[in-house]
């Protein structure tokens, strides 16, 4: 009897033991896994329409599909901090009697270290990305009345890779302010042919027959907001404005300007309403306001 109480006490101590083991292994990996937050969403949205010879009411017939996909890693642990943003769009529509056309384009990739100085204050440095997957057109009519379509943009024509080092306030999870009192910024046309179709031949600000234009900052400002707002009802924004010397025109200096935003509403758990809004300003492409707008009801899954 002995013998059997020493071995079920051996066993109680070694599964007491085991388990011991184990759930110092779950607080471990629990710890570890809390120091990164990650946000990856995917949607899709389809849109058709079409009409009989019968229909008086007029229309044309068309169809336009939609897909997204947004990746989100922040990195916590002491006073290091490390986010990593990844926003993709494209989306595309065809008319009856017409050729496929873009209906959106975007890609953009944002990576930046921080560095806590004091409670909301951070030293930080960036480098984002932003660029298209596609051609983009412009579509004009001939004297023979067919469409004629000149490419005005592609791939990495534009794109832009900016770097920066500066200071963070961030009094909220959801919302960010840089300021970069200094930053570097490459601007890439990689099709020369492009300028031939360019408003004014200004080829993005790249010199003609080269590929690619560097700038230094005066200044740069970023200012960044992603929160739901209400339930089921996320907005998220983004506004950049860019400082720089101005070789090629008159001004001393120049400032460009862009906000990307979007809001999205959940209907039920896969299904979702989304506006996206993008205004720019950037007189090495044209001395106007440009802006986008896209209206959206499709798929989206987030996890």
């Amino acid at each position: 009897m002995k013998i059997v109480r020493f071995s079920l006490l051996g066993l109680l101590c070694v599964f007491a033991l085991t388990t011991r083991a184990q759930d110092i292994a779950a607080l471990n990996q629990a710890v570890k896994d809390t120091t990164w937050k990650s946000k990856t969403e995917f949607g899709a949205n389809f849109n058709q329409g079409s009409f009989n010879t019968a229909w008086t009411g007029g229309g044309v017939n068309s169809i336009s599909l939609g897909v997204f996909f947004n990746m989100l890693r922040e990195f916590k642990k002491g006073k290091h901090t490390w986010r990593n943003d990844l926003q993709s769009q494209y989306g595309i529509v065809k008319n009856e009697g017409l050729d496929a056309r873009k209906s959106f384009d975007r890609l953009f990739f944002d990576s930046k270290y921080g560095y806590e100085l004091a409670e909301h204050w951070s030293l930080v440095g960036n480098v984002n990305f932003l660029t298209q997957f596609a051609p983009g057109y412009n579509f004009e009519t001939g004297t023979d009345g067919r469409e004629i379509r000149k490419r005005i943009s592609n791939f990495l024509a534009p794109g832009y890779l900016t770097e920066a080092i500066g200071l963070q306030y961030s009094p909220a999870p959801f919302f960010y302010v840089t300021f970069s009192p200094g930053a570097l910024r490459q601007t890439f046309v990689t099709d020369t042919e492009l300028f031939r179709n360019t408003p004014d031949s200004t080829n993005y600000g790249v010199p003609i027959g080269k590929k690619v234009r560097n700038e230094v900052a005066l200044a740069q400002l970023i200012a960044n907001f992603d929160k739901e707002i209400a339930k089921d009802i996320s907005l998220k924004w983004r506004y950049q404005l860019f400082a720089s010397a101005n070789k090629n025109r008159n001004t001393a200096f120049h400032t460009d300007h862009r906000l990307d935003a979007n809001i999205t509403a959940k209907i039920r758990k896969y299904f979702n309403v989304n506006l996206g809004v993008i205004m720019l300003y950037d007189d090495d492409q044209v001395a106007r306001v440009q802006w986008a707008q896209a209206l959206s009801v499709g798929f989206l899954y987030s996890f």
